[in-house]
């Protein structure tokens, strides 16, 4: 796993289109060696924002859209289209905008879909779908994501991985259904820490006063089960993606900066 580097803008709306234009090269990179590229989605106010950001840059049709994956870390349980789902929030900043392949595009379940109220059952459905979409490459029952984002909250959850709970302890299922989450909703899909760590690059996104604790424990060798985010590495690279109030308590000279 590789060892984490950081990377500080001055405030949220820079950090937000410089991540937008860094995604933009990793994608165009991806396609032109391999013609696909594949990410992760994460929701929140910072991956909402670098999805803003990202349709508002010139760049964005340097993307092939049509051969761009898109899944997701995590989904709160609600009904198809409800404003809190991380889906419905992403069409709004970006997917209604951009040409993209709608067979690409694995949203979560919904909890008015299929599996009804058995959000095991959803989780083990997304669990099958990444297995099928993994390829003999990925030797693993995930595909080898390019980028997979997320938010890091306030008490260091990412996904809907929070401290202490049974899914930050998982070591063999890739998704899991999420009970009695502290921030509402309760019912959560999530990507597992080895699900995570199966992406090439893992970008933790954080931006504001807020965040600034989390951050600093999180990079302070806590441990993964009492600080989720501690424990999202990618295979190549760990970007954390900060602006200046979020890396307030850091202690700059340990973290030398990233390369572009």
């Amino acid at each position: 796993m590789s060892t984490p580097q950081l990377v500080v803008h001055h405030d949220k709306e820079l950090m937000a289109r410089a991540a937008a234009a860094r995604l933009i090269t990793r994608i165009v990179d991806a396609q032109a060696s391999r013609g696909t590229a594949s990410v992760v989605l994460t929701g929140g106010r910072n991956g909402n924002g670098l999805l803003a950001a990202l349709a508002a840059a010139p760049a964005r049709d340097a993307v092939d859209w049509g051969r761009l994956d898109l899944w997701w870390g995590d989904e709160r349980y609600l009904p198809e289209g409800d404003p809190e789902r991380n889906v419905t929030q992403a069409r709004e900043a970006l997917l209604d905008a951009v040409p993209l392949d709608p067979e690409r595009v694995h949203a979560m379940p919904a909890s008015d879909g299929p599996h009804g109220t058995d959000v095991e059952a959803a989780a083990e459905a997304y669990a099958a779908e990444l297995a099928k979409a993994a390829g003999p490459e990925n030797h693993g029952p995930v595909p080898s994501f390019d980028v997979l984002m997320l938010g890091v909250g306030p008490d260091t959850h990412v996904a809907s991985l929070f401290p202490e709970l049974p899914a930050v302890r998982e070591t063999e299922r890739t998704v899991v259904g999420v009970h009695g989450a502290p921030k509402p909703p309760p019912t959560r899909v999530s990507l597992t820490l080895p699900a995570i760590r199966s992406a090439r690059e893992v970008w933790l996104l954080a931006a504001g006063e807020d965040k600034a604790q989390a951050v600093a424990i999180a990079l302070s060798g806590a441990g993964e089960v009492q600080a989720p985010a501690a424990g999202a590495r990618g295979r190549s690279r760990t970007l954390w993606l900060l602006d200046s109030a979020a890396a307030s308590r850091l202690p700059r000279s340990l973290y030398p900066p990233a390369s572009p």
